[in-house]
């Protein structure tokens, strides 16, 4: 990979977080052997990482080489297309990781660059920028958003004591990290025992400040036994409560007088289906959904095979008791030949605590 592609992957990544629905991308313009404009999409409505780079370079973009992250787009949207820009501003290469997964794109725009006499590459740094949008690339390929699974346990499993208490599993370092992660991802959900619980606000906030960009907070509440004092109401960004017809027509006007949002969905096996939950999201154009626990709402999730990626933490902590809850809970496997062994599995160390991130095998993730 050359020095020019590695830097729009790096720009790429500082665009994480800020640009959903849209992907993150990088571009740098290289003529002559120098660079000459750089940058990365920015926020909805903004110019995307091209246009950026085009006109930080001015008059030095005409025949020069443009490296980006991502196919650039050739559809209007929020802004124009990205290959009128290139073709205007008189590029004369372009080299692009892969292909656009949006039914807009997918190859179409290197089409259009080709007839207008521009040159196309398209490959470098492919693995690299399609792990960068991996929840834009799911989402535009099946319509759902990226689910990350995410939990704190002890070293024998456990995710709280036996009177539920979680406070804390993991150290600080993790939670600093888990804040940080907040800021990149759409929507954080929880199960209704976790808001009764731990009673927890589901913000993203960064060195203990609320982050300017908060991720939708949800609360899959089946039955509506969110008290309207749940500070998950409360604080900057929106709530919504995922629940059925089994809870009441008075509570959801509580919530929704409280200011919350009230999903009603269906029912199943007295729980609110995780399944109708993503379809829901993914027709808002949600790109990414962590899910946090408890262990009952990670297991629906889990015996669905609805799960794109894991972060476990482990703690060097033993809590014990038979009745301690465990971090996935559910309907399970029943043979160790069935148990889910996760993928391209990286270990990284948060303070005291293990970071285990991995990947579940999904057919859709073979173009990753």
């Amino acid at each position: 990979m050359t020095d020019y592609m590695a830097r729009a992957l790096e720009l790429a990544r500082q665009a994480l977080g800020t640009t959903s629905p849209n992907p993150a991308v990088g571009a740098v313009l290289v003529k002559d052997g120098r660079v000459v404009g750089e940058g990365y999409t920015q926020p909805p409505g903004g110019p995307h990482a091209e246009v950026v780079a085009i006109e930080q370079a001015g008059d030095a973009a005409r025949g020069s080489t443009l490296y980006v992250t991502l196919e650039p787009c050739r559809h209007y949207g929020r802004t124009p297309p990205c290959t009128k820009a290139i073709t205007d501003a008189g590029i004369r290469e372009v080299r692009f990781s892969h292909e656009d997964p949006d039914p807009q794109g997918r190859g179409q725009a290197a089409t259009e660059l080709r007839e207008a006499g521009v040159e196309v590459h398209a490959g470098e740094g492919e693995v690299e920028a399609r792990r960068i949008n991996e929840a834009y690339v799911k989402q535009r390929l099946t319509g759902l958003p990226f689910v990350i699974a995410k939990w704190a346990m002890s070293l024998d499993g456990k995710i709280a004591a036996t009177s539920g208490d979680s406070r804390w599993v993991s150290g600080p370092e993790t939670r600093e990290w888990s804040h940080d992660l907040r800021t990149k991802i759409d929507a954080i959900a929880v199960g209704v025992r976790t808001v009764l619980i731990d009673d927890p606000q589901l913000t993203a906030r960064p060195g203990g400040v609320d982050s300017a960009r908060q991720p939708l907070r949800i609360v899959a509440d089946s039955h509506g036994r969110t008290p309207v004092t749940a500070r998950v109401l409360d604080g900057p960004g929106r709530a919504l409560l995922a629940t059925t017809e089994a809870s009441s027509g008075v509570w959801r006007k509580q919530m929704t007088e409280a200011g919350a949002e009230v999903l009603v969905l269906p029912n199943v096996e007295g729980r609110v289906d995780p399944t109708a939950l993503l379809r829901a999201l993914g027709e808002r154009q949600t790109l990414s959904l962590l899910v946090e626990g408890g262990g009952e709402l990670l297991g629906s999730f889990f015996d669905l095979g609805l799960v794109d990626k894991v972060h476990a933490v482990i703690a060097a902590l033993i809590i014990g008791g038979k009745d301690a809850p465990a971090a996935v809970a559910g309907r399970g496997v029943g043979r160790m030949t069935d148990a889910l062994r996760l993928r391209d599995v990286v270990v990284e160390r948060l303070g005291e605590d293990t970071l285990v991130t991995g990947y579940p095998p999904h057919a859709w993730q073979e173009t990753l």
